[in-house]
């Protein structure tokens, strides 16, 4: 039985670290799970609360990351709260239409809503392309979590 949650905690660890990359999946809590799930068939021996302490740190980080990089990409460029909003939908949205919705929607909708606030195509393009930077930062963020949580798990293991 060990050997199938251990699997069991393999996969959704590999589901997780896919889940950095493709935003349809929530990498980080996925992994978070994993590595839970093998810190309890392991019955918390090797993994005590200190380092699940830690991993759930760094899933909270990567998560906040992830949320703020894409607002502060379009507010750097001067995006209108019509933008945010914009991103917001566009995102929620975005998860509808598959892995280009996931990406281009808070892109598309920031830019939506910036030109329905300014009427500028410019500004729009710009905000639009700030929120997608904002994405890729998030994106970097989640994936430098990702790896440190597995390096936090793989140090407690041998420590």
């Amino acid at each position: 039985m060990d050997i199938l949650l251990y699997a069991l905690s393999a996969l959704l660890v590999l589901a997780g670290l896919a889940g950095t990359v493709f935003p349809a999946l929530p990498g980080l809590p996925l992994m978070l799970g994993g590595l839970l799930l093998a810190g309890w068939v392991g019955d918390f021996q090797q993994i005590g609360a200190v380092t699940l302490s830690l991993l759930a740190l760094l899933t909270a980080i990567g998560l906040a990351v992830d949320f703020v990089a894409g607002l502060l990409g379009a507010k750097a460029t001067g995006a209108s709260r019509q933008a945010l909003w914009g991103a917001v939908i566009g995102s929620v949205v975005g998860l509808f239409l598959g892995l280009a919705g996931v990406i281009l929607g808070p892109l598309v909708g920031a830019a939506i809503g910036e030109f329905l606030a300014r009427r500028d195509v410019y500004q729009a393009g710009k905000v639009g392309l700030g929120t997608f930077a904002g994405f890729i930062v998030g994106t970097v963020a989640k994936i430098g979590c990702a790896f440190a949580m597995l390096a936090t798990f793989a140090l407690a293991l041998v420590f």
